[in-house]
């Protein structure tokens, strides 16, 4: 049996809508912060490093799994699945970028 299916409010839609952007916005800045690096090794210079790099492509990733499940399923688990999307952002940013 599949996941209860429920009517999808406005509000869902809108933040659902939102973490997809967010979603496609941290795979953008995961390739940035990939092609700095590779661009700093291949000129010598130091570049965003290793931990820099892993830590955006895991986060885009798993907010990319996360909106997917948001997307498919409905109720409280698309919810939470959006919110996590989020949430990781927000870490993102404010980890790797204004701190």
């Amino acid at each position: 049996m599949g996941a209860a299916r429920t009517v999808t409010t406005g509000s869902g839609r809108a933040l659902r809508a939102l973490s997809g952007v967010l979603a496609g916005g941290l795979v953008a800045l995961a390739v940035v912060v990939c092609t700095a690096q590779w661009l700093a090794g291949a000129s010598g210079r130091p570049g965003p490093g290793t931990a820099t790099v892993v830590g955006h492509v895991v986060a885009a990733l798993a907010t990319v799994a996360l909106q997917l499940a948001a997307d498919r399923l409905r109720g409280q688990v698309s919810v939470l699945a959006s919110g996590s999307v989020l949430v990781i952002t927000a870490g993102v940013l404010w980890f790797g970028w204004y701190s």
